[in-house]
């Protein structure tokens, strides 16, 4: 086997795991995966010989493909584009074969993995902070490691993703008796919408429940408004495709659920709840309103090494995570 052969042998173990990285930081499958196919032309060039730790090496070099073109989307956000293109690079030959789209599944694997409210949060983050948070939290990279490809001190990395956390955790001032329960009702109705179980709906609606939709829902540019329970139910039950691509999570300190497109909130569904029964549910999709809105993790903190990859691997090891004041 040759020098180059062995390489894209090393490079193929890793990428499962820098495909969850990239994904991680990036919140799209397509540009987790470019991103990657960037990362391997950068090391298929690289001279390679005084490489140690080839996992930790190559999650380095992922991390500053993904901070490059999270910062470009950064100020393109800036200068009021909406679009935000992809990494354009070549395709190796024996390592990513074919140039297929990443398959739909594929996203609602690594979403489910990651958890759509985790992804809408870290796209509220910095480019550094994003970087910092998902390396050291979800993948155990040590902060001077960190600082070096942020070109910042490790006390500043610790910092970065220490402010992350307290984004990412949130919080509710809900009562946690009173939360638990709306919880219940929130994961109840989804459970029964992705099962398309008419009468679990039922179960969870009031019979004069109002179903309210914005103009930006659809199918037409006009809101909705649904009545009752059995026409909620219908509607819901019909509609298992959706659901099944629907999180919980905390918005605006209460249960509710999301969708997310690229990691960027697509639509909300808001809940009133009245004596353990749905009384209203909001579908908000209009872009002014969802920006106003917090979304928070259904938990309230991201668990560091909890986070795995489609193929089971575990990230480069480092010290356990502390969370220390900022200095």
């Amino acid at each position: 086997m040759s020098e180059g052969e062995l390489l894209a042998e090393r490079f193929e173990g890793e990428r499962g795991r820098l495909r969850a990285v990239a994904y991680r930081m990036l919140g799209s499958v397509s540009e987790a995966e470019d991103a990657v196919q960037e990362a391997w032309l950068r090391i298929s060039r690289a001279d390679t010989a005084e490489v140690r730790n080839f996992g930790g090496w190559t999650t380095t070099v992922v991390a500053r493909v993904c901070l490059n073109l999270l910062r470009s989307r950064e100020a393109r956000r800036e200068e009021g584009l909406e679009a935000v293109e992809g990494l354009e690079s070549g395709h190796a030959e024996g390592v990513r074969s074919g140039t297929e789209a990443p398959a739909p599944e594929d996203e609602a694997v690594l979403a489910e993995s990651v958890g759509l409210a985790m992804l809408v949060v870290l796209d509220t983050l910095s480019p550094a902070e994003r970087v910092a948070f998902v390396l050291h939290d979800m993948f155990a990279v040590p902060f001077d490691e960190i600082g070096q490809l942020l070109e910042k001190s490790p006390a500043t990395a610790r910092q970065l993703a220490s402010r992350a956390r307290r984004r990412v955790g949130g919080g509710s001032a809900m009562p946690s008796a009173d939360l638990a329960r709306r919880r219940g009702v929130v994961e109840a109705f989804l459970a029964a919408a992705r099962g398309g179980d008419f009468d679990a709906l039922l179960a969870v609606l009031d019979p004069e429940v109002v179903l309210r939709a914005d103009a930006a829902v659809g199918p037409t540019r006009h809101p909705l408004v649904v009545a009752g329970a059995r026409n909620v139910a219908r509607g819901a039950s019909a509609a298992t495709a959706r659901a099944r691509a629907t999180q919980p999570a905390m918005v605006d300190g209460a249960p509710a659920l999301l969708m997310a497109d690229g990691g960027r909130l697509a639509l909300v569904m808001a809940f009133t709840i009245t004596d353990g029964l749905i009384t209203g549910i909001d579908l908000i999709a209009e872009p002014e309103q969802l920006s106003a809105l917090r979304v928070d993790v259904l938990d309230g903190a991201a668990c560091r090494g909890a986070v795995e990859d489609l193929n089971g691997s575990e990230g480069p090891e480092g010290p356990d995570g502390v969370d220390e004041p900022d200095a």
